[in-house]
């Protein structure tokens, strides 16, 4: 793993709500990732093992590439779980959802403003201005996104994230045993 740091520099807080990033979780995000992690800026969420599974990215990575996605999944078996939402046809339920109700969709629109917001305490990307992710405002595009914006913003902030994490907690995926008693299970 390369050592450079990438985030704020030595001293600097981070972003209110979230943990610095120590040598550890960068060693935790890597071996996730299987590679470098690129423009880490905090961690946002950790699982309940205690390693992180959310992690604050900049919205500029340090090769200058602009990167739209502010909290990004890094826990294997979390990202595991919500592709098999994906799969299984949950967001064409929320996009249909998106487009017949009125009161779900200013929601949905005011997790895009929330996220947009966040994104730009941290740097304004004229690349990406006005562009968050998941397909926020109008569309249910990555629930990857989604889930990583109600974990590190926390519930009542991003409806369809939230959603998602209730349908992983039903059937055990999240807020159940930590990942290392799961891999014993498993």
């Amino acid at each position: 793993m390369s050592g450079t740091s990438d985030g704020p520099s030595s001293g600097q807080l981070p972003p209110s709500g979230t943990e610095q990033v120590s040598s550890t979780d960068r060693e935790a995000v890597h071996r996730q990732l299987g590679r470098d992690p690129r423009g880490i800026v905090a961690v946002s969420h950790r699982c309940a093992c205690g390693e992180p599974d959310v992690v604050m990215t900049a919205p500029r990575l340090p090769d200058g590439a602009p990167f739209p996605t502010l909290h990004y999944l890094t826990c294997p078996r979390l990202t595991g779980a919500v592709s098999t939402l994906e799969a299984e046809g949950l967001m064409r339920d929320m996009q249909r959802r998106l487009g017949e109700d009125p009161e779900l969709r200013s929601q949905y629109e005011k997790a895009h403003e929330s996220y947009l917001a966040a994104r730009e305490r941290l740097e304004l990307v004229p690349e990406i201005a006005g562009v968050t992710a998941g397909g926020m405002p109008d569309r249910v595009k990555c629930l990857h996104v989604l889930v990583g914006h109600s974990l590190a913003c926390g519930p009542g902030v991003n409806p369809f994230g939230d959603e998602a994490l209730v349908v992983l907690a039903d059937r055990g995926l999240v807020h159940g045993p930590t990942c290392a008693e799961r891999s014993s299970i498993a």
